[in-house]
C-alpha cells in the first residue's frame, strides 16, 4: 500500500474558536476512495480545504507522499507546483470556483497559469469538454447554466490539470436525480483510472457508489469510527449516535411506527475512455 497523506494527532481551530478538528489519525491510500461522514459542522470540509493546503494543522502533522505539508513547503520547488497540479477540490458550491466569461476560457485558465503552450491548452480544454459531456457549453457563461452544468464544469477545471487526487465537498448536493447518476458515475470511472478519491457526504444512500472505506468525524470532532463503507452503514445504532440518521415516527391509524431515516443507482453514461486515460495519465484498471 502506497501512502499518498499522512495525518497524525492532527487538530485545527480557527481563530476565536474551539478546535473543529481534534486528534485526527488517518492514512490514504494511492487510488483509494475514501468518504468522509458526519453532522453538520463535525469538520469535513474543514478537514478536505487542509488535505488541499488551504489550511493547515494548528497541532499535529501531515505529509503528502512523504513531505510536511506546510506553508513553507508550498512555497518551495519543486514540491509546492507539483502539489498543486496533484490535488483538485472541489467545493460544494461551484460557484466559489468559477469565475471566468466562458466555459471554455474557464478550463483554459488552469493550464494557462501552468505556462503549457498554446496547443496543449487548446487539445486539454477539447478532450475535457468531450469527456465531461459539455462540449455544448463551450461558449455559455458558467453563471448561467444550471446546478448539474456548474457542477460538471467545476469538475472538468480541476481534470484537465491530471490531479492524481481529488478532494470532493458534498458533489452531489443540490442535484437532480439525474445529475446526481451521472456524476457518481463519473467519478467511479476516475477511481477505475487511478485517481485518489477523497468524498465528504453526508448522503448515506450515496455513500456506497462514492468510496470503499469510511471515517466518520462524532460531533466533538474526533474520528468516531473508521472502516468499511457497508459495515459501518448496517450499523443502525451507531449512525444514530453519531447523528446520521434517526427515528422518523408516523401514524398508521392507532398505531405509532418508526424507522430510521437518513439525511440525504447507478448505469452507464458512456464517457470516452480513451480520454479518460488521457487526461488521467493513466491506465484503467
Amino acid at each position: 500500500m502506497d501512502p499518498i497523506y499522512e495525518m497524525k494527532g492532527l487538530a485545527f481551530g480557527y481563530p476565536g474558536s474551539p478546535p473543529c478538528l481534534r486528534d485526527l489519525d488517518l492514512v490514504v491510500t494511492r487510488g483509494e476512495r475514501l468518504a468522509l461522514a458526519g453532522a453538520n459542522g463535525c469538520g469535513k470540509t474543514t478537514l478536505l480545504l487542509i488535505m488541499a493546503g488551504l489550511l493547515f494543522p494548528t497541532s499535529g502533522t501531515m505529509a503528502f507522499e512523504g513531505r510536511t505539508l506546510s506553508e513553507s513547503a508550498l512555497e518551495a520547488l519543486p514540491f509546492g507546483p507539483r502539489f498543486r497540479r496533484s490535488v483538485g477540490l472541489l467545493f460544494q458550491n461551484p460557484d466559489s470556483q468559477l469565475f471566468c466569461p466562458t466555459v471554455k476560457e474557464e478550463l483554459a485558465f488552469g493550464p494557462i497559469q501552468l505556462k503549457l503552450p498554446q496547443d496543449e491548452v487548446d487539445r486539454r480544454v477539447e478532450d475535457t469538454l468531450s469527456l465531461m459531456n459539455i462540449a455544448h457549453l463551450r461558449d455559455r457563461p458558467p453563471h448561467a447554466l444550471s446546478a448539474g452544468e456548474k457542477k460538471r464544469v467545476a469538475l472538468a477545471s480541476l481534470l484537465i490539470l491530471t490531479p492524481s487526487v481529488l478532494l470532493l465537498d458534498e458533489p452531489t448536493a443540490g442535484l437532480d436525480p439525474r445529475s446526481q447518476s451521472a456524476l457518481v458515475d463519473l467519478l467511479g470511472e476516475l477511481a477505475q483510472a487511478g485517481l485518489t478519491l477523497v468524498t465528504a457526504s453526508h448522503d448515506m444512500v450515496l455513500l456506497p457508489h462514492l468510496a470503499d472505506r469510511l471515517l466518520v468525524l462524532c460531533e466533538d470532532h474526533r474520528v468516531a469510527r473508521e472502516g468499511p463503507v457497508k459495515e459501518i452503514l448496517a450499523d443502525e445504532d451507531f449512525l444514530q449516535s453519531v447523528n446520521l440518521i434517526h427515528e422518523h415516527r408516523h401514524r398508521h391509524g392507532p398505531l405509532v411506527h418508526s424507522h430510521p431515516h437518513g439525511h440525504g443507482h447507478s448505469h452507464d453514461h458512456g464517457h470516452d475512455h480513451d480520454r479518460l486515460r488521457a487526461l488521467t495519465g493513466r491506465e484503467e484498471s
